[in-house]
Parts: C-alpha cells; structure tokens; sequence
C-alpha cells in the first residue's frame, strides 16, 4: 500500500513537541494549529499510537476538499476510497464539527457522510443490503472548517492519555500526555535527580520514569486500528518488538514524588506499581517547606495548586514563597513550574528564565522554567 497521510492531534501550545517526537520517529512533520501532519508508511500508524508521548490521537487522512451544499459533500465522500481502509463488516460511526462553514448543521453532515460511505462500500463490496457493521471499529470524523471538508479514521481508540496504568486519581489530574510534556519541555536527563513537590496521583514522576528507561507509553494498551486488515499484523509485531529492544530496563533513576496528602500518595504508589515502576520512584508524603536538597544538578518539575478557589490564594502563595526560599540555596537545581497564578514570579521571589504559554484542559497557564547553572562533575 502507499504511503498514508497521518494527523497527531495535539493540545494547544504542544504542537511542536509533538512535531519533534513525530521526527524521531523518522517522519518529516508539518506543524498546524492543535495538529501535526505527516506523510508515512502504513507501518508508522503502530509505531506513532505506541510511542508518541505527547499527541491526542493519530488521525488517518482519508480526504479533503471544498463544500458548501450538501449535495457536494454527499458526492465528495462517496469518490473517496473508504474500500481501501473499511472492510466489508466494519462499524463506522461518524462524528462531525463545523466551524464558520456554510454547512453548521453537524448532524446533517454526519448523516449524510454516512451514507456516502455506505453508499460507496455497498457498490464497492457488492451487498444489495444494508451493511452489518458486526466487525472491527473505524471511528470517522467529518471536520468542516471555512468549508473546507476533512475526513479522517481514529487509529488509537482511547486518548493517547490513556496509558493504561491508572487505578486511581485525585481531584484534578494532570492528563499523561501533559505531564510527559512538561518532562520533554525540560533538558532533564535520566542520570539527574528529579523531584515534584507536588505530585497528585503520580503522574509526571510516572511519565519521567517512562521517558528515563525509554518505555513506550503505549506499551500497556489496546488500539482501535489492531482488528484494522489493511495494517498487517507483522507492522504491529514489529512496532511491539522495537518497543521492547529499545527499552532501557537498567537505566538507574532518581525520581520522587511528594504530596501534602498520604491519600494521594498511596494512589501514585499504586499507579506506579500497575505502570511496572514500582521499585523506581520514591513517594513521600511532605510539605515544600520541608524539602531537604543532598544533590546537585537535579530538576523540580511540578503543577502546583493554582490558587483559584477563594481563600486558596493565600496558601498557595505561601507554598510559591516557600519554593523560592529553598531553591535559592540550590542554584544548581532546575525548576519549572506549571500554574495559572499570575504573580507566581512576584511569590517565588524571582523572575524566570522564560515562559511558556500552556493549556492544561481548558485553564490557560504559564510554564516558568528557571535554569540551573550545572556543577561540572
């Protein structure tokens, strides 16, 4: 088969991380916004769902073009080849969005893309009748921005976040995909010390362990495309076994994680157990203020509370003053910091080396990343 046109959804302010992990795979990638798009072999689509850390989802471009009546969206879905990716006993439940597009109604898209495609598997197949769909599930997506029409097929199923290691969570956790982020956003190697302060249900130490040892996230799952019969079963096989020689089970880490709530604690020790990092993060139940540094060179990495319930203000500014008090005395250390609290500079008593602007959900934060000036061993 031909190369395929793959799209890695990404959250806003990730595009570019994801681009990059999209190039190490061997891919050249274009960069749009929420999206990376890339050209590939059919292999790729196991290989991107296993290993891509920090993307949504891997979308298959089936086709794009123009429409503004129904009647051309009708006839431009049904000239594309859906034969070619949907078997004959296939689900395909179609999703939709529009914006600003003559075409806003997004069910009466849906409706009519579905029909086109099943008008174009009937005649395709040879079935007189209605299709079966009793098989394997390819998700269809009809996206319609400015007109312009975007068919694709979801590969991976279940967000990319969806590791697999997450018995439990605290209030509001930190999507995977996020917190491996936030690691790639930094220039932590795996033979430096990290620490997050502030570590919820685990998950950034969890998704440091995994980029530490070079484990695929997605190494624990399931993905949609696997029952899909034009991505042969070797391609899968091969993307499991690369996974597996590549992983670096004996690279030593030095990871903790800390919270103020043992309940917390206890949840981050259990995810780290059914994640196969059990024996690699140490967890402690502490404030920052009792934060005690015997290293040099190591990185904070945390999501602190932002502070935006009333009467939490205080409190989590108290815990920023803290933070700057004691990392003062650590000008080796590394710190980055994601929150929405908008003096967080002012608190930690220091100005940042620089800032990212980042989504976390749909709260819009800064990423302060302050370097460190690394003793040479």
């Amino acid at each position: 088969m031909r190369n395929v046109t793959l799209i890695a959804t990404a959250a806003m302010g990730l595009e570019s991380v994801v681009a990059k992990e999209v190039k190490q795979l061997g891919y050249e990638a274009e960069v749009e916004n929420g999206k990376v798009i890339f050209e590939a072999p059919v292999s790729a689509i196991p290989r991107c769902n296993l290993w891509l850390r920090t993307a949504d989802r891997v979308r298959l471009l089936v086709g794009k073009f123009k429409a503004v009546t129904f009647d051309e969206l009708f006839e431009s879905v049904k000239s594309l080849p859906w034969e070619s990716f949907i078997a004959e006993d296939g689900q395909f439940p179609v999703t939709g969005k529009s914006v600003k597009s003559k075409l806003y109604s997004v069910s009466d898209c849906q409706a009519i893309t579905k029909k086109a495609i099943a008008e174009r598997l009937k005649l395709k197949y040879g079935i007189a009748s209605k299709m079966s769909e009793t098989g394997a599930m390819y998700k269809v997506e009809v996206a319609l921005l400015k007109d312009e029409v975007t068919l694709t097929l979801d590969t991976s199923g279940a967000g990319l976040h969806k590791r697999g290691y997450r018995v439990g969570q605290g209030e509001a956790p930190l999507k995977e995909t996020m917190a491996a982020a936030l690691v790639l956003l930094t220039n932590w190697k795996p033979e430096f010390p990290l620490i997050d302060l502030f570590c919820g249900s685990g998950t950034i130490p969890i998704e440091a362990a995994l980029i530490g040892q070079n484990i695929a996230p997605g190494f624990n799952r399931e993905f949609a495309s696997e029952n899909w019969g034009f991505i042969k079963n070797k391609y899968w096989q091969e993307a499991f076994e690369e996974a597996e020689d590549k992983a670096n089970y004996d690279q030593k880490l030095d990871i903790i994680g800390s919270d103020i709530d043992h309940k917390l604690i206890g949840i981050a020790n259990d995810n780290a157990i059914e994640a196969g990092l059990g024996d690699l993060i140490s967890w402690k139940q502490m404030q920052v203020k009792d934060l005690f540094i015997r290293k040099d060179n190591g990185y904070i990495i945390g999501n602190p509370p932002y502070g935006q319930r009333l009467g939490d203000k205080e409190t989590v500014a108290d815990i920023y003053r803290n933070l700057g008090l004691i990392m003062r005395n650590h000008p080796s250390w590394s710190v980055y910091i994601l929150t929405a609290y908008e003096e967080f500079e002012k608190e930690y008593g220091q100005k940042s080396t620089k800032k990212r602007k980042l989504f976390n959900g749909f709260i819009r934060t800064d990423f302060y990343q302050y370097f460190g000036n690394k003793i040479k061993e």
